[in-house]
């Protein structure tokens, strides 16, 4: 059935008169609006603390911007990237995802998002994960981890911040290489991670090294090793998992998105003022004393890295899902 020739002539007019205020609106961004980080885990953790620090320089390199810090923890993340893939692709809206979690909340579950739903700005941090202990641990070593976890078979309590996180996989990577059974107590987030750690409610917590410079520092907590292929730059003195025999290169990568569908010219400003925080002397200066190790990648790169990440985690759940673990 056609429609009126009135009501055609009124949409018609309808949409000739929107283009304009959709270029405006583009044009004029960011404006007097804020824009809001989502950051998918509760206030105190290192995500939380990597991103409240970044704002002033991103607000400096994108002149008239103003940004908000906007926690939506809950479901190991699956909140706030849900939150983040169906804001309104405006440009006032942006967020910080996590490789592993993004990934692998996809994969053991069905959320209200994809890894398509986003466009990817670009790295800012890559983190390795490790093993620590409390400062009056008798446990020096992961050698003395794995012969404690031999002789008390799923006693030993390894706090993480989730199932399916990246401290998770590294516990999950030792248990499996060690032969050793381990007993996981997901918390919601770093912060009542170390809190249950340094209260006796956990032998062990899983933690990225980044995180943990300053606790470790300030000897409240021990490490006993750090992930990846060499030791890490911050604890030179901590050695490898791969030291101990246990090649593990368990870690996190921290980058920014914004929903898929963000018009083109806001998404290239929005990349533009990334790269030019992550170049800026004054930002990387500011990451050093927080103990925050940058990294930066293209926005391409990082997609690349989420995708390939997401195809290596789904051969992982196909051997043995990590909810099980």
């Amino acid at each position: 059935m056609r429609a009126p020739r009135r009501s055609l002539l009124l949409a018609g007019m309808a949409a000739t008169l929107a283009a304009p205020r959709i270029a405006a609106a583009q044009g004029q961004w960011p404006g007097d609006r804020p824009i809001q980080i989502i950051v998918p885990f509760p206030p105190g953790g290192g995500t939380d603390i990597n991103l409240r620090a970044m704002t002033s320089h991103f607000q400096r390199h994108l002149p008239g911007s103003r940004f908000v810090i906007v926690n939506r923890g809950g479901a190991g993340g699956e909140i706030g990237y849900t939150a983040m893939a169906t804001a309104a692709p405006d440009g006032y809206t942006i967020g910080t995802v996590i490789t592993p979690s993004l990934q692998t909340i996809t994969i053991e579950r069905q959320p209200r998002y994809t890894l398509d739903d986003f466009a990817y700005l670009g790295t800012i941090v890559e983190d390795p994960g490790g093993l620590h202990v409390a400062a009056d641990s008798p446990m020096r070593s992961v050698a003395d981890l794995v012969a404690h976890a031999r002789a008390n078979p799923g006693a030993v309590a390894v706090g993480t911040a989730g199932i399916g996180s990246d401290d998770h996989l590294l516990m999950i990577g030792l248990a499996r290489a060690a032969d050793i059974r381990l007993n996981h107590i997901p918390f919601a987030g770093q912060a009542p991670t170390v809190t249950a750690l340094i209260a006796g409610h956990i032998q062990v917590a899983s933690m990225n090294m980044g995180e943990s410079v300053g606790l470790i520092r300030d000897g409240r907590i021990r490490p006993l090793a750090s992930a990846g292929p060499q030791r890490f730059s911050l604890t030179p003195d901590v050695p490898t998992f791969r030291e101990a025999g246990f090649p593990l290169d368990t870690g996190v990568v921290r980058s920014l998105v914004t929903p898929a569908a963000t018009p083109a010219p806001i998404l290239r400003r929005l990349e533009e003022t990334i790269a030019a925080t992550m170049r800026d002397a004054a930002w990387i200066a500011e990451a050093e004393k927080l103990f925050i190790p940058l990294q930066y990648r293209t926005p391409r790169e990082t997609r690349d890295i989420v995708f390939r990440e997401a195809d290596a985690l789904r051969g992982v759940w196909q051997q043995q899902p990590w909810r099980d673990s």
